[in-house]
């Protein structure tokens, strides 16, 4: 094959490069290696490879774990049962919702359970926004970022359960592992015993990794802790005016701490270093994982999102009289005379109307088409903070199957990667017996993101020589570059700095009949796929509680009902 790149978005025209922020790269997050057996196996068949017969391989999955009785489940189980069980309304309201990511996707599922007929509209020729993916010439599929499914987004594993297709989650054991970058080709493991309750399977994983923390730095790390793990969210969230470094600082903790756990977290939760990331963020994570027993298990969707997730949701939406549109790119929202909306202008040419419109695209696409009428309400002034960080997706196919990895997402620890899979193992679909496969998130990517694909490869290319050692070298005197795809997003998820947390809009606008979905908008899970399925919730739950006002001819003034944050 040839080497050849890019989905790149660099080159294109301002407009057009913050409209392609629909995706985004990276990974929704925050010694030994056996693969563990279980009577849970699946057969995949392989993609022909110059070969007459298809090869089949017996793989391992790790049993889903047991996630309907935690608190956050049932709750979300809660939600998503009251929109099946709302009245039936006399008159379903149109709506019309622009951006077919998981917060559009969610906020259209929900609606039309609650009895109502969404039209879904996206831009571009593929579903999916942040977690879109494409299909190569040879049938490889490259994806705008590396997507993990934690035990600890409710929304989303609720959402699998409703669709029936939780058997697609491809479960790891519960570790978390990261490279040493002061011993090449090593790592380091924090493993969770299943025998053990939240929070005592996660201190006990901290305090038997000696390789990364002394104790007297674990006993400071567990000090500082405290006040997050007694004060709950109410602390959490008093905590979003202090990035990662200046509350370390507060809390007296070791440096090393940051070294060695804190930047690749941070670059993991948001693709910024802890110098920039509030801290709120890391403590939604922490207390997340630590309050839950399966919170940081992790799973790999196993196959291309698109056709495995966003496809059934589709489909669901459809069986219940919904609408699903692609190639439908907003060009304007056009305004009655009383500052509502009248219609979505298309790029087309024609107009799209309807009872009620949601905007689920990011916020970086909201600003760039706000209505001028609307820019000084306070409610959408406040979006100025808002600004999505820019990240980059590596997918580099190699000649060979290496040896120094695992099943598993792996945390780099480098300067210039987050974290990264060996998809070759960890997807069914993608599955290669010869092969690998990397997909690694490049992060920070600001200063990266106008550079070539051939200098993002190049650059990688010496990070991964430290990971491997053995197995590849910068000039590929070792294993040989086959081919490479770099998927350049320079507007992902929201930015999360300090003092953020006051921007972040509620899904019902001020707006009569004007909603907003998104990861930015008000919900406790951040800039994650949780946050997405959670805000199209909230987006549903508010429209189909306004339903009277919306279904009613009579100009009635939003204030006029009550409304609930």
């Amino acid at each position: 094959m040839v080497v050849f790149g890019n989905v790149s978005a660099a080159n294109l025209p301002y407009h057009n490069r913050v409209l392609e922020a629909l995706t985004s790269g990276g990974c929704d997050l925050m010694g030994h290696s056996v693969r563990v057996p279980t009577s849970q196996a699946f057969k995949i068949r392989t993609r022909r490879r110059n070969s007459a017969v298809p090869l089949q391989v017996v793989c391992v999955d790790i049993p889903r774990p047991e996630l309907e009785n935690t608190v956050n489940f049932l709750e979300a189980a809660s939600l998503s049962a009251s929109f099946r069980s709302a009245p039936r309304p006399a008159k379903p309201l149109k709506v019309v919702i622009a951006g077919a990511g998981l917060a559009g996707l969610s906020t259209a599922k929900y609606l039309a359970d609650a009895g109502h007929k969404p039209l879904l509209l996206e831009a571009r020729d593929v579903l999916g926004g942040k977690i879109a993916a494409w299909k190569d010439e040879d049938g490889d599929w490259y994806e705008t970022g590396l997507h993990i499914f934690f035990g600890a987004y409710p929304n989303v594993q609720n959402l699998f359960g409703e669709l029936g297709i939780n058997d697609r989650l491809q479960w790891k054991e519960h570790s978390m592992i990261f490279a040493m970058p002061s011993k090449p080709g090593e790592f380091s493991r924090f493993d969770f015993p299943d025998v053990l309750p939240a929070p005592l399977n996660g201190i006990w994983a901290i305090l038997r990794n000696n390789e990364m923390l002394t104790w007297p730095e674990k006993i400071k790390f567990a000090i500082g802790l405290l006040p997050a793990m007694v004060g709950g969210q109410a602390y959490v969230e008093a905590q979003d005016g202090l990035s990662v470094k200046e509350w370390m600082q507060k809390q007296a903790m070791p440096e090393r701490v940051t070294e060695e756990v804190f930047i690749a977290m941070s670059k993991a939760l948001n693709f910024i270093n802890p110098d920039e990331l509030s801290m709120q963020c890391i403590l939604i994570a922490l207390n997340r994982f630590l309050q839950e027993k399966h919170g940081s298990k992790m799973a790999f969707l196993d196959g291309n999102p698109p056709e495995r997730l966003c496809m059934p949701i589709v489909e669901h939406i459809r069986s219940l009289g919904g609408e699903v549109q692609l190639n439908s790119r907003i060009k304007k929202i056009e305004l009655n005379n009383d500052g509502t909306v009248k219609n979505f202008l298309l790029t087309n040419g024609s107009t799209v109307e309807g009872d009620a419109y949601v905007f689920a695209a990011p916020v970086d696409i909201l600003k760039l088409l706000l209505p001028d009428p609307w820019k000084e309400i306070p409610y959408f002034k406040k979006l100025d903070k808002l600004v999505g960080v820019p990240v980059i997706n590596v997918h580099i196919w190699f000649d060979r199957k290496l040896q120094n990895t695992y099943d598993h997402l792996l945390f780099s620890r480098s300067n210039l990667l987050s974290v990264y899979a060996d998809m070759s193992l960890t997807c069914k679909e993608y599955y290669d017996p010869n092969r690998s496969m990397l997909e690694l998130v490049f992060a920070p990517a600001e200063e990266w993101i106008s550079r070539s694909d051939s200098d993002i490869i190049d650059a990688t290319m010496k990070e991964l020589e430290k990971l491997f050692p053995n197995e590849i070298a910068a000039d590929q005197s070792k294993a040989k570059i086959l081919k490479y795809h770099v998927v350049k997003t320079p507007r992902s998820v929201y930015k999360t700095i300090p003092n953020c947390e006051p921007c972040r809009p509620p899904q019902r606008s001020p707006i009569k009949g004007f909603y907003l979905a998104g990861d930015y908008t008000k919900q406790k899970y951040l800039a994650s796929m949780e946050g997405a399925v959670l805000s199209g919730k909230f987006c549903s739950q508010s429209i189909v509680q306004d339903y009277e006002l919306l279904a009613a001819s009579g100009p009635r003034k939003l204030s006029e009902v009550t409304v609930s944050s």
